[in-house]
């Protein structure tokens, strides 16, 4: 019994340069169940990017040396982390806050901030977090399934998801219309799904109803 380990919530990725701070807030975080990961600069996150494959999120400061906690979420944008992060200021800013919740933030916390508040915001950004994870997860699935479709297969779900019937896709495609529904059929199946309306909902997750849309428009 003594052996068994409880799932770890998550990890918390704490960037301060307030040492003492950093230390008080990991305490709090460690008692609560969630992994602790500090960094005293937002340079040395970025030297060691957290994975964000797993659960998690950001405690970051705004006001911290080399690159400030608002440049530090846009570099963490561009390079593609799903990480949700919760910002932290010793004096509340408003521009600073309205420009941060644009850019994403998951909440804006005002220092001192009480245990009930930080454990509520981490809670909440770990929730959003495996929501994101969730999706790209049905992403992935959904893209590997598409990769199953043959050429031809391929074409005809293009078609299909535009609302082309068999009869016009088999007149753009120079095949009869037997042959069109037997793809169709296909499709279906590898997709692994029973109806149009599930199978347009995979397209559009997958960007290609947009796409689709966009070279059907003229020059």
């Amino acid at each position: 019994m003594g052996s068994q380990r409880r799932d770890v919530p998550g990890t918390v990725h704490i960037v301060d340069d307030d040492a003492s701070f950093r230390t008080a807030t990991e305490r709090r975080l460690r008692i609560a169940g969630y992994e602790v990961v500090t960094y005293p600069s937002s340079l040395q996150l970025l030297d060691r990017l957290p994975d964000d494959s797993r659960p998690g999120c950001i405690l970051l400061d705004v006001k911290i040396p080399d690159v400030s906690g608002p440049d530090l979420q846009d570099r963490l944008r561009m390079l593609g982390s799903t990480l949700p992060i919760v910002f932290l200021t010793g004096h509340a800013d408003v521009p600073t806050t309205v420009r941060t919740i644009k850019a994403g933030a998951e909440d804006f916390l005002t220092k001192p901030v009480s245990s009930e508040k930080l454990l509520g915001a981490i809670e909440q950004a770990m929730a959003h977090h495996a929501f994101l994870r969730g999706q790209n997860r049905r992403l992935e699935g959904f893209r590997e399934l598409l990769a199953t479709l043959t050429p031809r297969e391929r074409q005809v779900f293009e078609r299909v998801v535009q609302g082309k019937i068999n009869k016009q896709i088999a007149h753009e495609l120079g095949a009869t219309e037997r042959t069109i529904k037997a793809h169709r059929q296909r499709v279906m199946e590898k997709m692994k799904v029973q109806t149009l309306a599930e199978l347009v909902s995979i397209a559009e997750r997958l960007g290609m109803v947009a796409d689709m849309a966009s070279e059907s428009r003229p020059a």
